[in-house]
Formats: C-alpha cells, sequence, structure tokens
C-alpha cells in the first residue's frame, strides 16, 4: 500500500472577514491622519511662537514700542500714586490738627453751644 502525504489545505479566506479587516485598517489610516493634521494646525502656531521666544524675538518693533510706552506709563503711574497717597497723609495731618485746634478753642472758651 502507497501512502500519499497529506498536506493541508490553507483555510478558506472568508470575504467578510477581509472586507472587515480592510475597512478597519482604512478607519484607522483615516483618523491617523486626521489626527496628524490637527496636531500641526494646532501644535505648529505654537511651536513657532516658543522658537520665536527661545530666539528673543518676540514680536514686530511696533508692538515692542508699544510695550515700552505703556511700561514707561506704568512707572509714571506708580510715582503718580505714591504722591497721592503722601498728599492724603498731609490732609490727615492737617484735619486732626484743625479738629484738635478747634476743639482747643471750644474748651478755652466755655464750650458754649
Amino acid at each position: 500500500m502507497i501512502q500519499v502525504a497529506q498536506t493541508p489545505l490553507p483555510p478558506v479566506l472568508d470575504p467578510t472577514f477581509a472586507f472587515g479587516r480592510i475597512q478597519e485598517t482604512i478607519a484607522i489610516v483615516i483618523i491617523a491622519v486626521l489626527m496628524t493634521v490637527a496636531a500641526v494646525k494646532i501644535l505648529g502656531p505654537l511651536a513657532r511662537a516658543w522658537a520665536r521666544k527661545i530666539e528673543g524675538k518676540v514680536g514686530d518693533p511696533e508692538l515692542r514700542a508699544e510695550m515700552d510706552h505703556l511700561r514707561d506709563q506704568l512707572a509714571e503711574t506708580d510715582g503718580l500714586r505714591m504722591r497721592v497717597q503722601e498728599l492724603e497723609e498731609r490732609v490727615e495731618f492737617a484735619e486732626r490738627m484743625l479738629s484738635q485746634k478747634r476743639d482747643q478753642d471750644l474748651l478755652q472758651g466755655g464750650g458754649g453751644l
């Protein structure tokens, strides 16, 4: 008797299974592409701004000049605020002195109403 070696037949590929795998792969690729595009659109400007900041190029010269002007105004405002506080203290002192003088005059005059 002659024995013939039987080779197993390859499994039959189910067309619905293969089609589902292809759709799944395509969906994953599309999602990956969309996420990459979104990341580039969102993170690209942030990365460029960060690089400019590292290089020391914050903005255009007009913007830098305006910022310097605003800083100067703020420094001037701080000086004025200190002067106003000093004037407030002087007014309060003058009011206390006037009120003491008035009280002394009332006490010396007999407190007549």
